[in-house]
């Protein structure tokens, strides 16, 4: 844990955020670490690409796993996907977890989905829980959210606060998890104006993972876009969307979007803050936790489990209290979608 922190505070020391965990090179499963706290639960975390330092998706999980291993004592062992990983290589590493004894054992990302299937048939007696995935197996639990009903809220956001009628939309990599991201944030946006114009992009598609940790790209996309004349913009792509934010911050009046994490409460990106409209949090952490501790509990969480905006797997974040003003508009949505008044859309 310590190696993977201290790996992320050089890239924070660089002039852009472009020179993030990937650019430092901390996405190889490699680089892994570990921590302990006493006798207990030994928990496994595979990540998806960037790892712990993402300060978005993959933090959320790691923050659940911190908060397990607070609770319940124990150990937590990391290791962190490579883009260039294959099928075969997240076999491994959920194979060695299992190996080293760790129980249970977590996959950050919808790439696990399929090598956690094969892998717990091989493990029964040991939990596997994956985010954003389906994984077929007695031994698994799937943890999904509907990330499409908070991206609606942040569309609504965007809406309103939009004073060029023009905003904009990255996804990390063209998956159907990222077009989830997309349509509720469009569906936000003209629900609420219909006028205003969305730019959508996305950084790299098909099996090239690297739009999630290349912030680079998320800089480059986000200035495209405030060129062209948005003054919102939303990025759903891990470590990525931090060079958007750092990209909106240099352009006065205009505003980021975080996903995932609350950004304008992660240190790393403490000097953007006062340009984070707000975040669309997506709480993996709770879901982490509550299949962490139903191991430790005996009693192991199975088969599907949805976090929706009802049960507070997503929410707007109010920090800064740059929405305050319209939070109103926000609640009505909310609730009509909680009621069902509203579909939100899962593709564009």
């Amino acid at each position: 844990m310590r190696r993977v922190t201290k790996l992320s505070a050089v890239c924070i020391t660089s002039a852009a955020l472009a020179l993030s965990v990937t650019a430092c090179g901390s996405t190889s499963s490699d680089n892994d670490s570990s921590s302990s706290n006493g006798d207990g639960i030994k928990i496994g975390l595979a990540y998806d690409v960037g790892g712990r330092g993402d300060r978005s998706f993959n933090d959320s999980a790691a923050r659940g796993a911190d908060k397990a291993k607070d609770e319940f004592g124990g150990e937590i062992k990391e290791l962190t996907a490579k883009s260039s990983d294959t099928e075969a290589d997240r076999e491994q590493r959920l194979s060695d977890l299992a190996d080293a004894g760790y129980n249970p054992i977590v996959g950050v990302g919808f790439s696990y989905a399929t090598s956690i299937a094969k892998v717990a048939a091989k493990y029964p007696k040991v939990s596997f829980g994956v985010v954003d995935g389906v994984a077929d197996a007695k031994n698994a639990d799937s943890i999904l959210f509907t990330e499409e009903q908070g991206s609606y809220l942040a569309g609504v956001a965007a809406a309103l606060k939009t004073k060029k009628d023009h905003v904009g939309f990255i996804g990390g990599v063209d998956t159907p998890l990222i077009k989830k991201f997309e349509a509720g944030y469009v569906q936000g946006v003209k629900d609420t104006k219909p006028k205003v114009k969305v730019e959508v992009q996305y950084l790299t598609r098909g099996s090239d993972l690297s739009g999630f940790a290349s912030p680079d790209k998320g800089s480059e996309a986000a200035g495209g876009m405030l060129d062209k004349g948005a003054d919102v913009i939303y990025a759903a792509a891990g470590s990525s969307g931090n060079g958007s934010i750092e990209a909106v911050s240099a352009v006065k009046g205009a505003w980021a979007i975080g996903v995932d994490s609350d950004q304008y409460n992660i240190p790393g990106l403490a000097k953007y803050k006062n340009s984070i409209l707000t975040s669309m949090v997506k709480n993996v952490d709770l879901g982490v936790y509550d299949f962490i501790k139903s191991v430790h509990d005996e009693k192991p969480l199975t088969g599907v489990n949805d976090y929706s905006l009802a049960k507070g797997g997503v929410s707007l974040a109010t920090s800064g209290g740059f929405i305050d003003d319209i939070k109103a508009q926000l609640d009505a949505a909310k609730k009509k979608i909680v009621d069902g008044d509203i579909k939100v859309k899962t593709t564009p």
